[in-house]
């Protein structure tokens, strides 16, 4: 369900620090398993740099075409890639900036772990008061 067709400034996005509704934690589990596959992990990072075509996704992914294909019908139902015709070709991009983020706050935690770096949470306004 769709509540308007605007992006949302910033500031006006909640709070990611507010309880969980019900039923988010599973709609947020449904679209964090994306993340699960390494063939979708690479069809994101590579649409991190901008539009690509199906067959150009497959040389940067080394996957075959049909497979990036598959793989971006479950991308685009999760509403994490959308697509725009050009021509005869269709080229698809992240379907928001939020992605880009979350592509890099990912492959950061990973350096993090890999790495053996911790570092302490930020207090929020909510453990500071």
């Amino acid at each position: 369900m769709l509540e308007s067709t605007f992006v949302p400034r910033p500031e006006e996005h909640l709070s990611a620090e507010r309880p969980l509704a019900a039923g988010e934690a599973e709609r947020l589990a449904e679209r964090m398993s994306a993340f699960a596959t390494a063939s979708r992990l690479k069809l994101l990072y590579a649409l991190a740099g901008g539009e690509l075509s199906v067959e150009e996704l497959a040389e940067r992914a080394g996957t075959a075409p049909n497979a990036v294909s598959q793989q971006l019908r479950i991308l685009r139902h999760l509403r994490l890639v959308s697509a725009r015709r050009d021509g005869r070709r269709i080229l698809y991009r992240l379907h928001d900036e939020h992605l880009v983020d979350l592509l890099a706050a990912i492959r950061h935690q990973l350096e993090h772990a890999e790495r053996g770096w911790a570092d302490t949470p930020r207090a929020t306004a909510h453990a500071r008061s």
